[in-house]
C-alpha cells in the first residue's frame, strides 16, 4: 500500500524514496501497538455520531463526560447527595423518593418492601454499596455510615434546595455533617453546585496533596474550592 501511495509499483525507487517508505512503515507499526492511536480511531467515529445525532459540533467528550476523583468520606458524601437530588434541584420531583433512577430512590423501596425486625441488618439493594455504619474494628466492605443518617441528610438537603425553601437552612445539622464538621451553608455550595465547583480531585487539601504526589503532580484546578468547603 505505501508502494502503490507513491506510485512505486514494480519500480526501483530511488534512495529517498525506499527511506520514506521506511519511515512510514515504522509510524504505521508503533501505531499498531499504541493504545491511544487505538482510542483515537475509535473515538473518532462515535464521536462524529453523536454530534450528528444532537446536532451540534465541538469535542464530543469534553463536553459530556467529566469524572472527578473522590478522596475522603466528605467528598463521596456530597458527591451522592447531589447526584440524587439532580431530579429534586431540576424540579423533575418533589422528593428524594419520587425522583427516579436514583439510588436513594432505591435504598427507600428496599426498606419499605421489607419485613426485617428493627433490631436485624437494614436492608439494601444488592446492586448498590451499602452503608455499613460507622468506622469500627472490625470494618465491614462499605460505605462508613449509617443509613438512616444519609436518608435523613439527603431529605434535609433537598427541603433546603427547593425555591420555596431556600433560606430557611434548619440550623440543627444532620448526624453525617456533624461528623464531618462541615456548616450548613458549605454543605449546601457544595451539593447545589458539585460539578461546577470540583473539577478533578475532590477532597481536603491533605488528601488533594497526596494525591498530587502520586501523579506527580504539583498543582490541580478546583483546589481553591477544596480549601474553603471541605474540612481539614
Amino acid at each position: 500500500m505505501v508502494y502503490e501511495t507513491f506510485g512505486l509499483k514494480g519500480e526501483t525507487e530511488s534512495g529517498a524514496e525506499q527511506a520514506k517508505v521506511e519511515e512510514i512503515a515504522r509510524e504505521w507499526r508503533q501505531r499498531l501497538g499504541s493504545i491511544s492511536w487505538f482510542m483515537r480511531c475509535l473515538n473518532e467515529p462515535i464521536a462524529r455520531q453523536a454530534n450528528e445525532e444532537d446536532q451540534c459540533s465541538g469535542r464530543f467528550w469534553e463536553g459530556r463526560y467529566k469524572s472527578q476523583a473522590l478522596l475522603d468520606e466528605a467528598a463521596v458524601m456530597a458527591c451522592m447527595a447531589y447526584v440524587d437530588l439532580n431530579p429534586v434541584r431540576a424540579k423533575m420531583a418533589d422528593t428524594p423518593e419520587a425522583s427516579d433512577h436514583t439510588s436513594i430512590q432505591r435504598r427507600i423501596q428496599a426498606l419499605e418492601k421489607s419485613d426485617t425486625a428493627p433490631e436485624e441488618k437494614t436492608p439494601q439493594p444488592a446492586q448498590l454499596q451499602p452503608f455499613v455504619g460507622y468506622p469500627r474494628e472490625p470494618m465491614p466492605d462499605g460505605l462508613p455510615f449509617r443509613l438512616h443518617d444519609y436518608l435523613t441528610l439527603v431529605d434535609w438537603t433537598g427541603r433546603c434546595l427547593r425555591e420555596d425553601k431556600r433560606g430557611a437552612i434548619d440550623q440543627a445539622l444532620p448526624p453525617i455533617l456533624e461528623r464531618l464538621h462541615i456548616e450548613a451553608p458549605e454543605w449546601m455550595e457544595m451539593t447545589s453546585g458539585f460539578e461546577e465547583r470540583f473539577k478533578t480531585l475532590v477532597g481536603n487539601r491533605k488528601r488533594i496533596d497526596q494525591a498530587c504526589e502520586q501523579l506527580g503532580q504539583r498543582w490541580v484546578h478546583g483546589t481553591r474550592a477544596c480549601e474553603r468547603l471541605m474540612p481539614g
